[in-house]
């Protein structure tokens, strides 16, 4: 058991380390079963449908119009007397890991009362369709496209390097009210391997890792589900399904209906255009940013912002900006580039170029 001081006195890069462990109880391929003498087995969970209305509280994640491909804008709060960032994001819906990249040189674990922290509540769409809901596990997020021009993005935690989740298209096959944890034989040996029995079931209450609600997916032994834990929340921490805080997954549950469908990808660039500008957001995978990782990430910006400015007339890009975004690679979008809307006098005097077949070329890089 940590306690408060423990935490505290933690340095944020032995954070992964030091709870992992909580990450074991967060386990997917899961057996589950909801409360009920007798329920139907369904890959693996038994588990038995919420069919009642329940009146739930405002969702609290905000319902967030698109402006083309972007939504959102930042936010800043200024922190309470022995705040902490995984507090501040369990208050506003907000990931650890967002929380910590968005607030480089603020001590995650103390950031002390009146400190400005930025809320890192401005989004670029996932290149994926916009029906159901898009998982990105290279972000942490969860969105939730509502079919009428909103999205509303939740925090998740996902599963670890050792397992990882599946990059998949599914669908929401049912909605689980307190269900029943049967842990997998893998994830009892793995804890009996540590020294802690676990039982063989592990019913509704504040020791189920499932917590109160949950969405059964089509993909074969995964979830969407609460947790027992306040930490771990945008964060690969379980065993492959994805966590979000009780408070969000308790609303969200009864928004979503059955065969929504479940977009599972991998992007940490992703590229956007609102009206006539151009943003850039780039996710590095944790808090840590290895120059492998900073080479691959400027390669892969240099692919996309190539390829999207190919199929993007009259873009002027700002390569300061770009380096920026990937220098950084925290997560924020930026605001790197331009459509230029030409006059008519404009595009006769460019008509030599054109015809010659030289391209104009605008803070290329």
């Amino acid at each position: 058991m940590i306690s408060k001081l423990e935490v505290s006195s933690l340095k944020l890069k032995r954070m992964p380390r030091v709870f992992a462990g909580l990450g074991l109880w967060m386990g997917c391929a899961l057996s589950v079963a909801a409360q009920g003498a007798e329920v139907p087995m369904i890959y693996g969970f038994s588990a038995q449908p919420e069919t009642s209305v329940t009146a739930v509280a405002p969702l609290r994640s905000p319902v967030r119009e698109l402006s083309g491909d972007v939504a959102g804008e930042l936010g800043l709060v200024a922190s309470r007397y022995e705040d902490t960032f995984a507090a501040i994001g369990n208050r506003h819906s907000l990931g650890f890991l967002e929380m910590v990249k968005a607030n480089p040189g603020i001590d995650p674990w103390l950031p002390g009362e009146g400190t400005q922290v930025t809320l890192p509540t401005m989004y670029v769409m996932p290149d994926a369709p916009r029906d159901g809901i898009v998982i990105n596990l290279a972000e942490y997020r969860l969105y939730y496209f509502r079919g009428d021009g909103k999205v509303q993005v939740f925090p998740v935690g996902i599963g670890r390097d050792s397992a990882p989740s599946p990059l998949t298209l599914a669908e929401v096959t049912m909605r689980l009210k307190s269900p029943a944890w049967y842990p997998p034989e893998s994830v009892r040996a793995e804890h009996a391997a540590e020294g802690d029995i676990l039982p063989r079931v592990v019913p509704p209450g504040p020791d189920n890792p499932l917590g109160d609600h949950a969405l059964l997916l089509s993909e074969k032994g995964y979830l969407i589900h609460g947790t027992n834990k306040k930490f771990g929340i945008g964060m690969a921490v379980s065993h492959g399904c994805f966590r979000m805080y009780n408070e969000d997954i308790a609303q969200f549950a009864y928004t979503v209906d059955k065969g929504t469908k479940v977009h599972v990808v991998q992007q940490p660039v992703k590229l956007g255009m609102s009206g006539r500008q151009l943003w850039l957001e780039v996710h590095r995978a944790d808090e840590e940013y290895p120059a492998a990782e900073r080479e691959k990430l400027w390669q892969l910006v240099s692919d996309k912002v190539a390829e999207y400015s190919s199929n993007h007339a009259a873009l002027q890009l700002n390569r300061a900006a770009i380096e920026l975004a990937v220098d950084q690679a925290d997560g924020l979008p930026r605001l790197i580039g331009e459509q230029v809307v030409q006059s008519a006098d404009a595009r006769v005097q460019d008509a030599p170029k054109a015809a010659s077949g030289e391209q104009p070329v605008n803070y290329w890089f």
